[in-house]
């Protein structure tokens, strides 16, 4: 059977089918193992799916875990080098400016999560607003490109803690270290894999753990933002306004303009983890309007406090960018830190700067985890049915995908062997990866599904939903050519050359040759999960698709002239 329009959130689900979600919602699991309120579990079945993870995230908590994988002044210190190039200017107006254009592109999947909230919703979104030519093809590269992106994440985040943790030794040993390659990855790799067993073994908490990382992440900044202008206690150490807001500088061959353009990188790659709230949304509380909200506050935190940080690392940097860039210490950070506070200080700052940054990993593990356990659970994935199934003993978790993206992550991370040029690869692959899986689905809506776009709570308006969605498109598209641009200069060496452009392809042209060649003979998109229940003229089963029983028998006449408009079934493989 032919794979097509997933079920609609809202008012196009048939009355009949109302019911049956219903009381497929209240069947889902027995009374003492409850995993969700009837509400959640009833807007997850008209989806398609019933409730098999935990909803134990509130609102906040939404917003926690999307909050703690930016960490921000971790991430504004993994990115650093792509700011200070451009100087002052770059690193404070081109935060400010790119934050706000990120906001865009967050209040665009707000509008989609709160209709449409499911762990897989990247490429669900995709398969249902596409044509029916191209939804197979599109959401299966959607689900690829945003698995991988997610998990190209947690490379680059535990490739920072690395770097973090090994400039730690350096400072406390003057200088008088170099750690090697291999170093860096026998701790990156001892970082992945412990994340793996926190992942696993405090699922129950995860939820309330993540207030406890937003508190810590915004102690750091307070710590940061107060210790740097007092470390540099006399005016005169200080850059003054001008400074700050009004000098360029230009460290590339590339021209000033681009230079500017290219510190975009920094936030771009730091406010790059809100679309985790759409992971967790069956793992959420009222999940239609903590989705929306925890995108929203996440971005728009990240966009005022990042401001302010720039601004006090501009008022405290040294003059000198090169030296800062070619510090000894590896991290441009540690000699901000140095230069301010001292020994002692820097190695306080610094280790509280790695902790949190761990606490990132470990929360985009969770999030990484949950998209590739959608993605399994609808058949897409390689041994799809060994990473399926759900781990009760530990919590209602997807324990065997946990543990799938920490290997996946332990191979991908083998670039920090190579080069630091290729590990710097990770940063973008992040980026250009997950900017393809935001973009998809917004271009799906507006250029073919929306008038099927029903609204959920949070909603910007007819008259500025669409406007919003092109907006967020053609910055994305301009995000994924940015990052892959050599950050240095035109015509790299191979040290300098940025490796995104080669991993990105090999993952889009993979996952695309991948369908052609095989999946399209047996992917038919988001696959229903709700147990077998009879309609009139048909039956719900795990082998049925959403639309199969949107369009079944018993719709209206005016449901099937929406079938046939849509080409209903011709697009079997």
């Amino acid at each position: 059977m032919a794979s097509t329009d997933a079920v609609q959130s809202g008012a196009s689900m048939h009355p009949d089918m109302e019911k049956i979600a219903s009381r497929q919602a209240a069947s889902t699991v027995p009374h003492e193992e409850l995993l969700a309120g009837e509400a959640d579990a009833e807007l997850l079945a008209k989806l398609g799916y019933k409730q098999e993870l935990r909803r134990n995230f509130t609102m906040i908590e939404v917003f926690g875990i999307a909050f703690s994988i930016m960490g921000l002044l971790p991430s504004i210190a993994s990115t650093l080098a792509f700011s200070i190039p451009a100087g002052p200017v770059g690193m404070v107006w081109g935060w400010f400016l790119a934050s706000g254009c990120i906001f865009v592109v967050g209040v665009a999947m707000a509008d989609l999560g709160s209709a449409m909230p499911t762990s897989g919703g990247l490429y669900w979104w995709t398969h249902y607003f596409a044509s029916p030519k191209t939804r197979n093809a599109l959401s299966f590269l959607v689900g690829y490109s945003n698995t991988l992106g997610l998990v190209g994440g947690l490379c680059s985040i535990d490739y920072g803690f690395a770097l973090m943790f090994c400039s730690v030794i350096v400072v406390s040993r003057d200088g008088n270290w170099t750690p090697s390659n291999g170093d860096v990855y026998a701790v990156f790799l001892a970082c992945v894999l412990m994340h793996g067993v926190l992942a696993s073994t405090l699922s129950k908490v995860m939820g309330k753990l993540q207030t406890v990382f937003v508190a810590m992440n915004l102690i750091l900044i307070a710590a940061t933002i107060i210790a740097l202008p007092v470390g540099k206690k006399l005016s005169s150490e200080r850059n003054d306004a001008h400074y700050i807001f009004a000098q360029t500088e230009n460290l590339t061959t590339w021209p000033t303009g681009w230079a500017f353009m290219l510190s975009w990188l920094s936030p771009i790659w730091t406010i790059g983890a809100f679309d985790a709230c759409v992971h967790m949304s069956e793992e959420a509380a009222n999940a239609a309007k903590a989705v929306p909200y925890g995108i929203m506050m996440s971005i728009g935190s990240c966009w005022i406090l990042g401001f302010i940080i720039m601004i006090v690392i501009a008022a405290c940097i040294n003059p000198d960018l090169d030296a800062v860039l070619s510090s000894p210490f590896g991290q441009p950070m540690a000699q901000i830190y140095y230069d301010a506070v001292g020994k002692k200080g820097t190695l306080g700052l610094m280790s509280l700067l790695f902790i949190v940054q761990f606490l990132m990993g470990l929360s985009i593990t969770v999030a990484a985890s949950r998209q590739t356990w959608a993605f399994s659970r609808d058949g897409a994935l390689p041994f799809s049915s060994f990473f399926r199934p759900i781990s009760k003993k530990m919590g209602y978790i997807p324990l065997r995908c946990v543990w799938g993206c920490v290997l996946l992550a332990a191979i991908l991370g083998l670039l920090c062997l190579i080069a630091p040029a290729a590990a710097s690869a990770l940063f973008s692959l992040a980026v250009a990866g997950n900017n393809l899986a935001w973009g998809t689905p917004l271009f799906c809506r507006v250029v073919w599904g929306q008038h099927k776009f029903v609204p959920g709570p949070f909603y910007t308006g007819d008259r500025f939903s669409r406007p919003i969605a092109w907006a967020a498109i053609v910055f994305l598209v301009f995000g994924i050519i940015l990052a892959m641009f050599p950050v240095g200069g035109p015509n790299p060496t191979p040290q300098d050359m940025n490796y995104t452009v080669v991993i990105n392809m090999a993952v889009w042209g993979g996952a695309l040759a991948y369908y052609f060649i095989d999946a399209r003979k047996w992917f038919t998109g988001p696959k229903i999960t709700i147990d077998t229940l009879p309609i009139q003229g048909g039956v719900i089963s795990e082998n049925s698709t959403p639309v199969e029983i949107e369009h079944g028998k018993n719709v209206d006449d005016e449901e099937k002239k929406v079938g046939q408009t849509y080409d209903i079934g011709s697009d079997s493989a």
